[in-house]
């Protein structure tokens, strides 16, 4: 159930997927940015790959200058327009669409009630349209960055909860829990994860390093992750250490499951 994602790939063209399924892979997350974003022009690319191998596509929705919690409501109205084109484009061979949540502006830090009635009422707009294709939306947790919404469970739990929508899950991002110190309090969260980001750090920014290249303690997250059935997507910066932590984390997993067999 592993998928390869990187957003230092985005100023490549859709080619190198092709390699994911020889390399162990057998899913691909576009992360709808650069070069890599769907559009009317790429979409055909994105098919020949979907109908030329046996690889799951998730998508990732754009984020860049992009914001659910903005106060300025034409940006926030941009920002629905192009997640839900995404979404409507890759409709036809993806099932589940990842959505950072906002972040409070200069004028969402003054009112910040209101910018998180934007981002709810945002991620309410962009799951409506999603059920429409039957899709699922997962929301990340974010990294440490002081105006980013849901760095904390009890954040994206507040979204869960306040956006009241069944196609509405968690996507736990390992990495930005680390810069957070809370990958053990996100792991409590096991029954809401509808997916999984894994990536390594030290632990004070997102470096996107591949598994034990940082101090996240894997061997706890694969104990937490036993029973999971969702997509495990290393995000890496290139395919070599994309394969290199899918290899290091299944060593973890394999462990972990050796040992729940021992109890």
């Amino acid at each position: 159930m592993f998928s390869f994602s990187s957003s230092a790939l985005v100023d490549q063209p859709f080619d190198w997927a092709y390699q994911l399924e020889d390399l162990g892979y057998s899913g691909w997350e576009i992360v709808n940015e650069g070069k890599q974003r769907l559009t009317p022009e790429t979409l055909p690319l994105a098919r020949e790959i979907v109908e030329t191998t046996s690889l799951v596509i998730t998508i990732h929705l754009p984020y860049s200058d992009l914001n659910l919690a903005s106060m300025n409501q034409p940006i926030w109205e941009e920002t629905l327009r192009q997640m839900s084109a995404c979404i409507s484009l890759a409709s036809d061979f993806a099932r589940l669409a990842v959505v950072h949540p906002g972040y409070l502006s200069p004028l969402g830090k003054q009112m910040p009630d209101r910018a998180w009635e934007q981002n709810i009422s945002g991620l309410q707009q962009i799951c409506d349209h999603a059920a429409e294709y039957g899709m699922t939306i997962a929301v990340e947790n974010m990294l440490n960055i002081e105006s980013m919404l849901g760095r904390t469970p009890e954040e994206i739990l507040g979204m869960l909860e306040n956006v009241r929508r069944e196609n509405l899950g968690f996507v736990f991002d390992v990495g930005h829990a680390n810069t957070n110190g809370n990958v053990d309090s996100f792991l409590a969260l096991k029954d809401k994860m509808v997916h999984v980001h894994i990536h390594d750090n030290k632990g004070a920014r997102d470096e996107h390093l591949p598994v034990k290249s940082g101090n996240v303690n894997w061997s706890r997250v694969a104990k937490a992750l036993q029973g999971y059935e969702g997509r495990l997507v290393t995000e890496a910066r290139t395919l070599v250490q994309g394969v290199q932590s899918m290899r290091n984390l299944k060593t973890f997993l394999d462990h972990s499951n050796h040992q729940n067999h021992l109890e």
